[in-house]
């Protein structure tokens, strides 16, 4: 939820201004070895408004976690979706009707 604080004046959010200048939503999933258990698997999500196909964002958040964190990476899975696009309309033949 976008709180009062969050909106610059002019009524627009960083997230929108962001989405605006061709950022998209990135989640990335990430396998670690747990720094005790080398043998052991974790899985951290991430998750940030970032450019494709270089994902700025998301290498200097790995480069922090290989520099500054214990447990090394073990593998990076990134999806991607630009939140703002053309409408996807399709016609239908018939009427739906909730009530």
């Amino acid at each position: 939820m976008v709180s009062k604080d969050d909106v610059r004046p002019g009524g627009v959010t960083d997230d929108f201004r962001k989405q605006v200048l061709g950022y998209g939503l990135t989640t990335a999933e990430i396998l670690y070895r747990r720094p005790d258990r080398r043998w052991l698997l974790q899985s951290y999500v991430w998750q940030n408004y970032d450019m494709f196909p270089k994902f700025p964002a998301l290498c200097d958040f790995l480069a922090f976690w290989e520099k500054q964190l214990d447990g090394p990476l073990f593998s990076v899975t990134v999806a991607h979706s630009r939140l703002i696009k053309p409408a996807e309309l399709r016609a239908v033949d018939g009427v739906f009707r909730l009530h």
